[in-house]
């Protein structure tokens, strides 16, 4: 186990599969830094996907940093990673301390508000290998994260503060789905920050 988990764990899935979650991860004071920093990064785009063989342009937005060289294939497009910015580093510093894991990318998502969420999916590409393991960090707006098992159909969820951590790992991804759901409560802006390793072939 993780040591960041290591006093009152929680692991929202009652069995195939560990997610693992912690609500104040990181000092708040710090997540206000480095949420204003992302939020104020020129790098933005909104994802392009190919969706039942048509490209559609989603209402978020999106940034892919990792290691030199590196490519990510979902949703039937093909992400090349740009250079780790200096808050990246300090960022991925952090939840590789904290978890114990080693990343060499990250996927960001903005949220501008809860009008935008993001579908069921798994993340299960074939570059991120068997079993991956998966750091989310949640900065800005609270958002409701449900998970949906893919046999049996039963239902979990977390919602995810600012600051907190969250951490798949096992067979999550094959045994899971995962959505954050719309809401029209939510006015401001939310950043998710999923670490991840890539495994080129």
């Amino acid at each position: 186990m993780m040591d960041l988990f290591a006093e009152e764990p929680r692991n929202i899935l009652r069995h195939d599969g560990e997610v693992w979650y912690r609500a104040e991860a990181l000092d708040a004071q710090c997540g206000d830094v480095w949420f204003a920093a992302l939020l104020a990064d020129e790098h933005w785009s909104n994802d392009v996907l190919m969706m039942f063989g048509k490209e559609v342009t989603t209402a978020r937005q999106v940034i892919w940093y990792g290691d030199a060289g590196l490519s990510y294939r979902y949703s039937g497009v093909t992400k090349h990673a740009i250079p780790w910015s200096d808050t990246m580093l300090e960022i991925l510093d952090w939840v590789e301390h904290v978890t114990g894991e080693r990343f060499n990318s990250c996927l960001l998502n903005r949220y501008q508000s809860g009008d935008e969420g993001m579908g069921w999916h798994s993340d299960n590409e074939p570059e991120l290998g068997e079993e991956p393991v998966i750091a989310a960090l949640s900065l800005g707006a609270e958002r409701r994260m449900r998970f949906r098992h893919i046999s049996s159909k039963e239902t979990a969820a977390i919602d995810l503060v600012h600051g907190s951590l969250l951490v798949m790992r096992g067979s999550t991804q094959e045994r899971w789905q995962h959505c954050i759901a719309k809401t029209k409560r939510i006015n401001e802006p939310r950043v998710s920050l999923t670490f991840r390793r890539v495994v080129q072939c």
